[in-house]
């Protein structure tokens, strides 16, 4: 598409300088799932399931590092802190090495193994990652890769099977000039560490041939797990068993004096003369996995699989505190939704085929400025699973969520839950999917949506009576698709829309979109595929959405079309939608020609964000012409291009991705047009030197004039509002930038009965 902003040209460069992260984007990340531990003398290193955090062990602060510094992680599998190089070293399932550098304040994305043609994309995962002498060495699913911290670039890979061959490598240590690797199935391999020609398969030869999970070297002795679930230590001449854990051993960790060994629900802690500290099995209150340990001094921190990381004392194993830095309940967030007060996210899900199994039981999430993120635990649920919609009443800001399998939840103000299905709603509600088997209950509520009276709209899959509605006193009507639709039974839904008429808009998986008004004598339409049938690409709908000029926009499985006017329901018997056709290169083309669309979502200036299948998220203008932006993860701190919601605020035009890996935000200027001018606010003001961003005027009123002059009068730029935002790149109409003084903002309503005055002062 042509006309493309380019807006985020550092992320394109393999070292990103974090510490001038861009202001506009702001991350919501999960810390729940702690990957991996690394510790040195004043602080704890953790890695998340794709980020990581730190806590200073004097101060107690905890430091995140984000996409948002550039810090773009794919999965993480392994996770090292130099304290000789103040580097932190992560490895990914992919073979990706990211170097956090902080006292240059860059990451850097070592793709060398990612690129590696000769080696499949299933083997190139980093097990673990080992320093000695100013190298540290990546125990690989391949071999083991060099890297040296001094010039931060890869150095000779090892490929270690007994002729030369690829084998997995979990761990590796040096021990008396030697360095050991513990590998899949060929035991533990060894070499002098000192030998120039390590490349050389048969300059390794076999240490013991047992089968081993992990090594360390621990007071000067070798710590070896093994895989018959016990841990053992070498006495110099043979193994010694020192532990059996009961159960496989994940993580072995050895630093300074201390031995952390750890099993899904146990982490012993041993001391330099190998005599137990310590034996954790259970964290009060918190139900969850062991994923690593690792000691310092008496000093223990414990990460879990889904509940974050906490810190006890040799001297006090009854007493936990919580080191996990504030953030939802996890990062695949299926939806979100903005009430006045809260920001509220979802995590149930289902497929591309709307299947929900295998079913999530998940927390609901919730997000304020004053409290952070906090969660309604599943515990309180009632049993729903796979929680896929929110909708938000404007009467009560009561909050509904649709189930794929439960029904519908309501959660008051006192975050009280109901549980509406099929033995409440009575014979016009809910109701399961019939397969034969009365016991059996599936109730698949998609959508909720309220309408300008207080109703509460839905979908209900797989059955005849798929349209439902709780009215606003509380009495449940249900309108059947039989005689609509094509087999309603083996159809499902995507979330509907409601216009100013009160007609619904429905995405359907099968059918097209679903156009229905009760107060038509029950007046449906179906947009479907073919011309004269409705002219869609594919009758696989995903998303609807109307713009601020009652055109329905509608996202398939195969491309965009648009509804030139939602009035047209009311008149016509059949509706045909229309492609966008734009110039690239001078050619004519359709607009998201045959790509998927998971998501529109309309800001208060009337342009649309469009969330393409694996390819980040598109900015449009108006009109669909012209393209604003295009975020993706390699040009922007989007984690992931797979996102799967995009909800705007209205009042402070942030637009919230959420995403596959991640939840993120850009702080957009698009917000709702105000009712007067009393509230126009300019910012930032002053712009200081070194600020190269926009100057925002908020508050407008819809079609209001402003211009902008210096101090003598003179024009400098001058526009029209669309919504209650504009920017200004304080350039003198897009040419040079002005310069240095205090400029005039000059306000007037369309109809020039309002003005408005305002400054603002630039430094340059």
């Amino acid at each position: 598409m042509k006309k493309v902003f380019v807006f985020f040209s550092v992320f394109f460069f393999q070292s990103i300088l974090f510490g001038q992260q861009n202001q506009l984007w702001k991350s919501y990340f999960s810390y729940s799932n702690i990957k991996d531990l690394s510790p040195s003398a004043d602080k704890v290193y953790a890695a998340a399931e794709n980020a990581l955090f730190s806590k200073n062990l004097s101060t107690g602060e905890l430091k995140t590092t984000t996409s948002i510094e550039g810090f773009k992680a794919e999965i993480i599998t392994a996770m090292h802190h130099s304290t000789a190089f103040n580097k932190t070293l992560v490895g990914n399932n992919n073979g990706l090495l990211l170097v956090v550098d902080e006292v240059a304040g860059t990451v850097l994305n070592v793709i060398d193994i990612v690129n590696k043609p000769t080696i499949p994309p299933n083997k190139k995962k980093i097990n673990d990652i080992y320093e000695h002498e100013g190298k540290v060495y990546l125990s690989c699913d391949f071999g083991v890769c060099v890297f040296d911290l001094t010039i931060d670039q890869f150095g000779d890979t090892f490929f270690i099977g007994p002729a030369g061959e690829e084998v997995e490598v979990y761990q590796t240590t040096v021990h008396n000039n030697y360095i050991y690797a513990v590998t899949s199935i060929y035991g533990i391999r060894r070499a002098e560490i000192t030998n120039p020609n390590l490349v050389d398969f048969s300059q390794w030869s076999v240490f013991d041939a047992g089968y081993w999970s992990g090594i360390e070297t621990f007071q000067n002795q070798l710590v070896a797990s093994n895989s018959n679930t016990t841990v053992y230590r070498h006495t110099g001449s043979a193994f010694s068993p020192l532990l059996n854990v009961g159960q496989p051993i994940i993580d072995l960790e050895a630093y300074d004096n201390r031995l952390t060994i750890t099993g899904n629900n146990h982490v012993y802690v041993y001391n330099e003369n190998f005599m137990e500290l310590a034996h954790i099995t259970q964290i009060p209150e918190v139900v969850s996995l062991f994923s690593c340990a690792t000691t310092i001094g008496d000093k223990i921190f414990v990460g879990t699989a889904d509940k974050g990381l906490y810190e006890t004392a040799t001297t006090n194993l009854s007493a936990f505190v919580n080191n996990t830095p504030n953030g939802p309940f996890r990062n695949n967030i299926f939806n979100v939704k903005k009430a006045p007060n809260f920001l509220w996210a979802v995590y149930g899900d289902y497929t591309k085929q709307y299947n929900p199994y295998p079913l999530d039981e998940f927390d609901i999430s919730k997000y304020s400025e004053q409290n952070g993120w906090t969660s309604i635990p599943y515990s309180n649920l009632l049993g729903a699973k796979s929680l896929t919609r929110i909708g938000i009443s404007p009467a009560s800001n009561n909050v509904f969520v649709s189930s794929y399998f439960s029904g519908l939840l309501k959660i008051d103000a006192q975050e009280n839950v109901t549980l509406f299905n099929q033995t409440n709603t009575g014979p016009n509600g809910l109701e399961s999917l019939d397969i034969g088997d009365p016991s059996y209950i599936d109730i698949r509520v998609n959508g909720p949506t309220f309408d300008k009276n207080g109703n509460l709209w839905m979908t209900n899959s797989r059955i005849k009576k798929a349209i439902k509605v709780m009215k606003a006193d509380g009495n449940w009507q249900s309108y059947t698709l039989e005689n609509i639709t094509t087999n309603p039974i083996d159809d499902d839904y995507a979330s509907m829309v409601i216009d100013k008429n009160n007609t619904k808009w429905i995405p359907s998986y099968r059918n097209g979109v679903i156009a229905f008004n009760e107060n038509y004598n029950n007046k449906f339409i179906l947009i479907k595929e073919g011309s004269g049938s409705g002219n869609l690409p594919n009758n696989d709908v995903r998303c609807v959405a109307i713009d601020n000029k009652n055109q329905l926009w509608i996202g398939t499985f195969d491309g965009l079309r648009v509804i030139p006017s939602v009035d047209r329901f009311l008149s016509e018997d059949t509706l045909e939608s229309n492609s966008i056709i734009i110039l690239e290169d001078g050619l004519a083309q359709e607009l998201f020609y045959q790509q998927s669309i998971w998501d529109i979502a309309v800001d208060g200036s009337n342009r649309k964000w469009v969330a393409i299948a694996e390819a980040g998220v598109f900015l449009l203008s108006p009109n669909g012409q012209e393209t604003i932006y295009h975020f993706t993860m390699e040009n922007s701190p989007l984690p992931s291009n797979n996102i799967n919601d995009i909800e705007i605020d209205g009042e402070t035009g942030e637009v919230y991705f959420a995403t596959d890996r991640g939840l993120v935000s850009f702080k957009g200027v698009s917000t709702r047009p105000a009712e007067d001018l009393s509230n126009v606010y300019v910012y930032p003001n002053p712009v200081r030197p070194g600020y190269e961003g926009t100057v925002k005027i908020s508050g407008l009123i819809d079609n209001a004039n402003v211009k902008i002059t210096d101090i003598e009068g003179n024009l400098v730029y001058e526009t029209t509002s669309e919504g209650g935002t504009i920017e200004w790149d304080t350039r003198a109409f897009g040419k040079h930038k002005v310069a240095s003084g205090v400029y005039m903002i000059f306000i007037a309503a369309e109809d020039g009965v309002e003005t408005k005055v305002k400054k603002v002062m630039i430094v340059r």
